[in-house]
């Protein structure tokens, strides 16, 4: 017993087994807090500075973005304030097991591919003409938009699907009752 506190006492450090022999061992000199905080600003600045750049960068594909367009502010807005929580929400109750998962999952949905149909349908009915050049066009306006509408509709056929059985299986039950 006495040889682990040795052990301990040179070479102290937080890890299991606590006798683990770590050659050259230097424990950290800042607080876990202080480590949260540098990397979570460090994060919200390179977040943030992606976010910018990328954005003027997505605007040669629809300059709506750059210009601010009112129809666009709009959507996006719905969808930061509204979906954006109701994702956090929908991923707790997916990792919980929530009953109302998959209904939330379908609203959520729902929401993009009308968001992303008004996307669409106001830039067709203001003339379409808002990409720097075809490769834009294709590549940012309809490429990178693809996934806003596919994600979401395979998300709402799984949560059909699922919503479905368990409706036939509750159905069976009564039928038993009965």
């Amino acid at each position: 017993m006495e040889g682990r506190e040795e052990t301990w006492e040179r070479h102290s450090h937080p890890y299991i087994p606590r006798d683990l022999d770590l050659q050259g061992f230097v424990p950290g000199f800042l607080s876990q807090s202080a480590i949260i905080g540098v990397y979570g600003f460090s994060s919200f600045l390179v977040v943030s500075l992606v976010w910018f750049l990328s954005g003027k960068e997505y605007s040669k594909g629809d300059s709506r973005y750059a210009a601010r367009d009112s129809g666009v502010v709009a959507v996006e807005g719905i969808t930061a304030v509204l979906e954006g929580p109701a994702c956090l929400l929908a991923l707790y109750a997916i990792a919980t097991r929530k009953s109302y998962s998959y209904i939330l999952q379908v609203a959520i949905s729902l929401g993009q591919l009308y968001g992303t149909a008004v996307y669409f349908l106001t830039s067709y009915l203001e003339g379409d003409n808002f990409a720097a050049s075809s490769y834009y066009y294709y590549a940012y306006y309809i490429i990178a938009n693809a996934s806003w509408v596919v994600i979401p509709t395979l998300i709402i056929v799984r949560c059909w699907k699922k919503i479905c059985a368990a409706v036939q299986v509750q159905d069976k039950r009564k039928t038993k009752v009965r």
